[in-house]
């Protein structure tokens, strides 16, 4: 049986904390290994390796770090197969799709192989009579990463790449469903050079989670997953006095114009809506269909979804795989059986025909949703799309915009006018034009509005950047000892 552990300056620790969380192939429903479950000690172990091995990274030149990211780059690149097969077996996502996750995080390594232009400060000559005054950006210190169980390899990717380049040092929790790739992830960045305990793995579960939110030597922590959690990891990390930015759900919205393409906007709802069968947070979820199209749209939906093929996500031609446990496909079934009660018309049922082994649930299809149903108001993060039928633009917008999450949406629309004014309008950190699920490429920033995020700084990129570094501002000056008087005055430029 497989067991996996710690990462702690630089070498594999096993726990000695007794407990464990079992761990499960998604598609067969069958028990792979366990992954051991921190101690209070334990974290504290990887803090202080993070912490010593800071002043030395935090002194390596730019360059260098650069060229550990660069060799960082070149080893994912080369072990993408590995990799995704990683994620495969413990979430159960189809393999093309895990490749495509860790083609999205290597953008971000890719974008960190920049910091030397990244983090340049600023320069004003003669602010004042022979004073100079310029900013810099120094690293925090010990940064930790708090990562979801969708996305165990790109998020950590989007946290620790900028994280280390700005010459901090990390400490990673990810989530215990599928814990391997951090593991795997560790020994790449040693093979490229970075030196023992300036990334560090701790597995486990509230215990862990809890006592880096309290160390004092954590200086920030980001996470992505649900808004509960991302609520409460918020504010108990900035009660501690840290820096926290804090990534929650989602309930994403894509709005379907009368003058669309309805095939097109079906292809993308089946696609935004069952890819890794719905265990995204830029999952479209609700589409709003303009009343003039929506029998065709929900019809062509409706046939789309035969098509999708789903299975072990190992199995080539499979499209969608399981759900990530049986507790989870039982949350997203008790919708499904919900929903016609509530007045929703139930036009695919996925709870037929699915698999007889491991954690599956076909595409889903539900119609006549309102906003007051179970179906609409919660993150169910599973392959149920709802369709609610709206007026028009206006009425789209209205309902968007009430909603309490705001981290995507999307219009469909032939109407360049409409889509501007879509985007002047609507209450939602990323924005799609015809594009179903848009994540911001590695050099903007990732990251919703309203209870999709807590904090003000958004995940990787620039702002990630600013993130993971505080600006410092020096005025100096270097007069001729000669020339130096007493004045009690208030410093002036002029």
């Amino acid at each position: 049986m497989n067991r996996i552990s710690h990462w702690i300056d630089g070498k594999i620790v096993e726990s000695s904390s007794g407990r464990s969380s079992a761990l499960f192939n998604p598609a067969t429903g069958e028990q792979t290994g366990a992954v051991d479950m921190a101690t209070v000690g334990e974290v504290d172990a990887a803090v202080d390796a993070a912490k010593a091995a800071f002043p030395e990274w935090r002194a390596t030149s730019l360059s260098k770090r650069a060229e550990t990211m660069f060799r960082l780059r070149e080893l994912v690149d080369a072990n993408r197969k590995e990799i995704a097969s990683l994620l495969t077996a413990e979430h159960g996502k189809v393999l093309t799709d895990s490749l495509g996750e860790v083609a999205r995080g290597l953008e971000n390594i890719e974008f960190a192989c920049g910091i030397p232009q990244l983090i340049k400060g600023d320069y004003s000559e003669q602010a004042a009579a022979g004073i100079d005054v310029y900013s810099i950006r120094q690293p925090l210190g010990v940064v930790a990463g708090i990562t979801p169980f969708n996305f165990p390899a790109m998020v950590p990717m989007w946290m620790f790449a900028n994280a280390l380049a700005c010459g901090n040092t990390f400490v990673l929790k990810p989530s215990e469903k599928d814990p391997s790739v951090s593991l795997l992830m560790a020994e790449l960045l040693a093979q490229a050079g970075l030196p023992a305990g300036c990334f560090n793995v701790v597995q486990g579960d509230k215990v862990a989670v809890d006592r880096l939110l309290g160390h004092d030597d954590i200086a920030a922590v980001s996470f992505v997953g649900s808004t509960p959690i991302a609520k409460y990891i918020y504010e108990t990390g900035t009660a501690n006095g840290k820096r926290v930015q804090a990534l929650g759900g989602a309930k994403n919205h894509m709005l379907v114009l009368g003058d669309a393409d309805v095939d097109m906007a079906a292809d993308a709802a089946v696609g935004a809506g069952y890819g890794s069968a719905g265990e995204r947070c830029m999952a479209i979820s609700v589409v709003l269909a303009s009343e003039s199209i929506a029998d065709e749209l929900v019809a062509k939906i409706a046939e789309r979804i035969p098509a999708v093929k789903v299975g072990p996500g190992n199995e080539s031609g499979n499209e969608m795989g399981p759900l990530i446990t049986a507790d989870h496909r039982d949350s997203v079934k008790g919708y499904v059986d919900g929903a016609p009660a509530e007045g929703a018309t139930l036009v695919v049922d996925g709870r037929a025909n699915v698999p007889a082994d491991g954690y599956f649930l076909n595409p889903t299809l539900l119609d006549n949703v309102t906003t007051d149903m179970a179906c609409y108001r919660d993150e169910i993060f599973g392959p149920v799309l709802s369709v609610v039928r709206v007026k028009g633009y206006q009425d789209g917008i209205d309902t968007i915009n009430a909603n309490p999450y705001a981290n995507g949406t999307a219009i469909f629309t032939r109407d360049g006018g409409a889509a501007r004014q879509f985007q002047f309008d609507v209450q939602v950190g990323m924005v799609g034009v015809n594009v179903p699920v848009p994540v911001p490429v590695s050099y903007y920033s990732f990251g919703g509005w309203k209870a999709s995020l807590f904090g003000d700084t958004h995940m990787y990129g620039p702002e990630g950047v600013n993130f993971y570094t505080r600006a410092k501002v020096i005025t100096s000056r270097w007069p001729d000892p000669s020339t130096s008087t007493i004045d009690l005055g208030f410093p002036e430029t002029r």
